[in-house]
């Protein structure tokens, strides 16, 4: 069975998670998702990365609930990231003047990981990628072509024109296949330990 290597924007995953649930996300174990999405298309995922940002913490006036937030995260991370095959990247949260939070830093990460495929030292010919952004067609154009590495784009999509999961075409047509995300692949990857939710 060919090696694979896994991408998984968490921001972008726990939107997915949180729509399935109906505000409330669903369990799983980051490992075993990505195990179900590689083996859904023929492949062994010999290593996952998981693209995350902390929750926010004001540097100058911390509110309890958050501090209790970024201690839970915290302690979460550490017990991931002692998982073998699974790269944690942290980016940083940050908040904006109209109050709503973006994740900052984790497509750079995102970045320097792609492009370190060149010399990946399993001689990975397929990748598979969970992300909505367009930002990244250059990038997966590159591989593509320089690397000839195939690119299999996870994602979700409720088809509807305008809504937060509308899917751009410009993204699909970068990648060499798509994978859509369903409920049934958080069922298929649910375990206690190291669940997310």
């Amino acid at each position: 069975m060919e090696n694979t290597y896994v991408f998984l924007d968490g921001g972008y995953l726990s939107k997915i998670s949180k729509h399935f649930g109906k505000g409330n996300p669903l369990k799983y174990d980051i490992k075993q998702f990505a195990n179900t999405l590689a083996k859904e298309k023929g492949l062994w995922c010999k290593k996952t990365f998981f693209y995350i940002a902390p929750p926010y913490q004001s540097p100058t006036h911390p509110k309890l609930d958050d501090i209790e937030k970024t201690k839970r995260h915290n302690f979460w991370i550490k017990k991931i990231s002692s998982i073998p095959d699974l790269k944690v990247r942290q980016g940083r949260c940050q908040k904006d003047d109209d109050g709503d939070f973006h994740q900052k830093g984790v497509d750079t990460l995102l970045t320097m990981d792609l492009f370190s495929l060149q010399d990946n030292e399993d001689d990975i010919k397929t990748i598979i990628i969970l992300i909505c952004d367009t930002d990244f067609v250059p990038i997966l154009q590159e591989i593509r072509k320089k690397y000839k590495i195939k690119i299999i784009v996870a994602y979700y999509s409720d088809f509807v024109r305008g809504s937060p999961f509308s899917m751009s075409n410009h993204l699909w047509n970068s990648c060499d296949d798509n994978l859509l995300i369903t409920p049934e692949h958080f069922k298929a990857s649910y375990r206690e330990t190291n669940k997310v939710a």
